[in-house]
């Protein structure tokens, strides 16, 4: 099962697979949700919130798309906070890190067992900015691209 960043939602719609021409995309999320495949957590929900457009709109209409923090999560926060806060980075990372979804959304996929989708790129010597790919290889949490994530779930999406 997936757990998916922001940037999925917020990039997508405003690059390639914008909600204006390429339904089939968030069709395709809506669907794999149902079907149990993938969710995103409420940090997630207010970031989305934040920007007032017409993700908001669509975001708004799928609350449940967007999973609550639940107690499980409690010793995952707690790794990862600390995790952050002994590793290379700057104290203004660390900062922003603990202040933005990415950390509970590692947090979320490490206490549930999930993969997380994101399209951040790895950057192991970065001191300024916790990337979610050194948070998640650094707790054993699986993480892929979009792009792989539809590529293993055989997504497709066809004119009629």
């Amino acid at each position: 099962m997936y757990v998916l960043d922001a940037n999925i939602f917020i990039q997508s719609n405003q690059a390639h697979y914008g909600l204006d021409f390429v339904p089939g995309f968030w069709d395709w999320l809506d669907r794999s949700y149902a079907a149990g495949l993938l969710v995103s957590i409420q940090p997630v929900h207010m970031e989305i919130n934040a920007r007032k457009d017409d993700l908001t709109a669509w975001a708004g209409a799928r609350p449940d798309l967007f999973s609550k923090m639940d107690g499980a999560c409690a010793p995952s926060l707690t790794a990862v906070a600390q995790w952050a806060a002994h590793a290379h980075y700057t104290s203004a990372a660390v900062a922003e890190f603990l202040a933005a979804a990415d950390y509970q959304l590692v947090a979320f996929a490490r206490a549930h067992g999930m993969t997380v989708v994101t399209m951040e790129k790895s950057e192991p010597l970065r001191k300024s900015k916790v990337k979610i790919p050194e948070a998640c290889n650094a707790h054993g949490v699986p993480w892929v691209t979009p792009f792989a994530m539809l590529r293993n779930e055989k997504a497709s999406f066809v004119l009629p």
